[in-house]
């Protein structure tokens, strides 16, 4: 896609029309907001210290839109709008902070009071004895906070803060990245154009899995990778050292966050994405009194996410751009003499593992000062130097690449690479240095024309020209090669009794564990440590001598899953890294039995605490939120951010189990399959799932895909609201129609009677249940991805209406009208009666 760049004319205009608008807004009420009266149009707050303004504005001259947002008090650079989706029609707007610590944005109309938005519910309950305050600090950032914590110290917690929900702008000291406590994504968004805060399609985040990295993605796919984290940046990123002298950037990862963020020593300074895709860090200057920028991306077309396919290096000072990394050849030469390299590049010799660790080895190359490759599917080691992290790669068959860096500001750590190596560029200044796992053959014949031809250079300015000569000869007998070139055949080998590998065949390798260890660490299979059993067979709990647990699934005679389902479980999660799935530790195969062994979870399935009277009640409206986060983190991943491109095809409540955190990990991958990179859907005559999470499309004609897991999901989060179970789609006792009905008679609420009013957000459970609506939709296009569905989960933005869900035989669909005793049960802000079922 063609870059847009932002003009300086551009910004003026922007900045003369925000200078207009936001002027208006000349009263003010200090910095401070209670409940005792709103913030109403053309009023505004203004920092203790005078950075920051927050009021009503409107980016358009031409446009009666008002929005509430955050601006520089002197610059007039609009940094935070609450209200982008759903603006006030004029002049009528309030601000009101509600007893409970709700900030609601509040449009009169015709002597009603509407609500156009409100902020998330408060991550810490307020005493009866206190009311809360909102402030605007003089880091822009909007708190609200209890009275009694009135005073600005850093320990006071906040009851909720903007900060946690950023529009188009990072500032100093705000957070980019996760809260691994509370799922909570701090990402910021584009807006659609200059003068129209609503959210636009890029999206600038932190992304976890594998080594986490800087990214930015333009709806569902990437467009620009920043790279892992490398001590003062991120690796991917063209910055200079002159900034340095007054910003300050830094990386947290721990068990409870995994963010950025920055700090300044003078001045203002941000980071803004723009509705082109430019980002940009930009710095106020006074005098001459405007704001400049001193990093920005994209800058060329090397930036562009995998510009040279896989194992393709781009450098953006030669032409043609792109290069095969040295002991690799283009996969398509044809095309690639067209300058299409979408393709990428192959090895010229094939990897030989077996002969690691002697003469005539696989062996590696470095590259110096390259942009490092996708970190999405990586594994880092903290801890492990140079020489520990080549030992470690090069007793890895899977392993194609390493680097050492700092992947945390605690120090450096070890990365290491399986499979395609994506998106590499040179980056002579600030890249990293990368080792390229290549074939014994093909690097004697670098190391040879490197010491011959270029003594003392370095990296990538020593192999690229040589890899010049070998392309050419490579290109004209590549018609020869490329007839007798085809790659290998995925096999898993069953073979031997004697504590093999199992193989696909790519590089990938699976434990096999012998019999007697398994039934040694089973008491021989001992009624006692039998956990239960599902369609695979009877499961065990064990222990092994290392006194580490496992949880045993032992393939019985009648089992309705047979070999096919275990090789298919094997091949899928073996593969797979992720927080929220169960681990294979291994399996047997041993004396015609075929076992499949895992890390042991001790709460058992999901199940086991929903539909149980006792143990439900343990399940308090945190923990249920946390699983749902969970479970959709997990599918996301396997849906759009693993290696391969996973369907569950049974994902339920007995197949989501729990570790002692109570973090949920989907288990069960027999009826999964994988789904190539442009596949969109497949169809099977032979139906295998669940009924009751089955998906119409599915059941009716065999069709399944990414969107049958989001209906799935859809009916668990019903299951994990209720505490019932969802029945067979032919039974009278349907949940998801009794929810349905409730939600149009404006009784949703009668959900959750298992969980007391004082224990949950009323605001969170709608929430839920109105995306757990929007996921189990008749038809599968109407239904969200999980990306999407993450994002209506974790944000305040506005939801789109629920349509009738599948298998719901509905007489028609009508705005919901509240009855009062529930208009009381929610409670009223500041005399304004809310009505939040259909709310955002």
């Amino acid at each position: 896609m063609a870059m847009m760049p932002i003009r300086n004319y551009e910004l003026i205009i922007l900045f003369i029309l925000l200078s207009a608008t936001v002027s208006n807004a000349a009263a003010t009420s200090g910095d401070r907001l209670n409940i005792s009266r709103p913030l109403y149009d053309g009023e505004t707050l203004i920092s203790a210290g005078g950075a920051f303004e927050l009021g009503f504005f409107n980016p358009d001259s031409n446009s009666s839109k008002r929005y509430v947002g955050i601006w520089y008090h002197n610059a007039h650079e609009v940094v935070w709008v609450a209200n982008a989706r759903n603006p006030v029609a004029g002049f009528s707007g309030s601000l009101t902070l509600t007893p409970n610590g709700t900030l609601v944005i509040v449009d009169r109309k015709n002597s009603t009071d509407v609500i156009i938005w409100f902020s998330s519910g408060p991550s810490k309950s307020i005493a009866t004895a206190t009311t809360p305050i909102a402030q605007l600090l003089e880091t822009g950032n909007l708190v609200v906070k209890s009275d009694a914590d009135a005073a600005d110290d850093e320990t006071v917690v906040y009851i909720w803060q903007s900060f946690d929900y950023p529009s188009n702008t990072i500032l100093p000291g705000m957070h980019l990245g996760w809260d691994l406590r509370t799922g909570l994504n701090r990402n910021i968004t584009s807006w659609a154009t200059l003068t129209d805060p609503f959210p636009g399609i890029y999206t600038f985040a932190i992304k976890l899995g594998g080594v986490p990295q800087l990214i930015e993605t333009d709806g569902q796919s990437l467009y620009w990778r920043g790279g892992p984290w490398v001590g003062n940046g991120f690796a991917g990123t063209q910055q200079g050292s002159a900034y340095q002298a007054f910003i300050t950037t830094s990386l947290v990862m721990s068990k409870e966050e995994v963010a950025y963020f920055f700090e300044v020593n003078q001045g203002f300074a941000r980071i803004t994405i723009f509705p082109d895709g430019t980002t940009q860090r930009l710095r106020w200057q006074d005098p001459p009194g405007k704001w400049s920028f001193f990093w920005k991306t994209p800058t060329d077309q090397c930036d562009a996410f995998s510009p040279c396919g896989p194992f393709g290096i781009c450098n953006a000072d030669l032409t043609p751009f792109c290069s095969c990394l040295p002991g690799f050849r283009p996969k398509n030469p044809d095309r690639w003499a067209l300058t299409d390299v979408s393709d990428g590049c192959v090895r010229n010799t094939t990897l030989d593992c077996s002969r690691s660790g002697t003469k005539g080895a696989d062996g590696f190359v470095p590259m110096n000062g390259v942009k490092l490759p996708d970190t999405s599917a990586a594994v880092g080691d903290l801890g492990l130097g140079l020489d520990d992290c080549r030992v470690k790669c090069s007793m890895n068959c899977s392993c194609t690449a390493y680097s050492v860096t700092n992947i945390t500001d605690g120090g450096s750590g070890c990365i290491l690479w399986a499979g395609e190596l994506i998106d590499i560029r040179l980056l002579p200044q600030s890249g990293r240095d990368l080792y390229v796992r290549v074939a014994a053959a093909d690097l004697a014949k670098i190391i040879g024309s490197s010491q011959s031809d270029h003594k003392g250079k370095r990296g990538v300015a020593t192999v690229l020209p040589i890899l010049g000569s070998i392309l050419v000869g490579f290109i004209l007998i590549s018609g020869l090669i490329i007839c007798h070139y085809k790659r290998k055949k995925k096999i898993i080998t069953f073979h031997g009794e004697n504590g093999e590998v199992i193989s696909d065949g790519n590089g990938f390798d699976l434990p096999l564990f012998d019999f007697e260890t398994i039934a040694d660490a089973t008491n021989n299979f001992s009624v006692d440590n039998r956990l239960g059993e599902g369609g695979f067979g009877p499961v065990y709990k064990g222990r092994k001598k290392d006194g580490s647990e496992i949880a045993v699934k032992r393939l019985s005679k009648s089992s309705m899953q047979g070999i096919s389902e275990f090789k298919n479980e094997i091949m899928l999660i073996g593969k797979l890294q992720h927080r929220n799935l169960v681990r294979l530790l291994g399996c047997c195969i041993e004396r015609q039995e075929r076992m499949l062994i895992y890390e042991y979870m001790p709460n058992k399935s999901l199940d086991t605490f929903l539909f149980d009277k006792t143990k439900t009640k343990l399940l308090n409206w945190d923990m249920r939120y946390r699983i749902i986060v969970g479970i959709a983190r997990g599918l996301l991943y396997l849906h759009q951010d693993s290696v391969v491109r996973i369907i569950h095809r049974d994902l339920k409540a007995s197949n989501i189990l729990l570790d002692l955190e109570m973090v949920p990990k989907i288990s069960d991958f027999g009826l999964a399959r994988i789904f190539a990179g442009d596949e969109a859907k497949s169809k099977t005559k032979i139906i295998a799932g669940t009924y009751g999470y089955m998906s119409p499309e599915y059941l009716m004609d065999g069709f399944f895909s990414a969107k049958s897991d989001v209906y799935s999901f859809g009916v668990l989060v019903l299951e994990v609201l209720s505490n019932q179970r969802n029945s067979s789609w032919q039974s009278n006792n349907h949940l998801v129609e009794h929810a349905w009905r409730l939600w149009e008679e404006g009784r949703a609420l009668e959900l959750v009677d298992g969980l007391t009013s004082d224990s949950f957000s009323i605001i969170e459970v709608f929430r839920c249940i109105k995306v757990a609506f929007l996921c189990v939709q008749q038809f599968p296009d109407e239904r969200p991805f999980m990306s999407s569905v993450i994002l209506m989960l974790t944000s305040d933005k506005e939801l789109p209406e629920p349509k009738c869900p599948g298998f719901v035989p509905c007489r028609r669909h009508f705005e919901v009208q509240h009855s009062s005793s529930e208009n009381k049960e929610l409670g009223s802000l500041n005399k304004i009666t809310l009505t939040l079922p259909h709310g955002r």
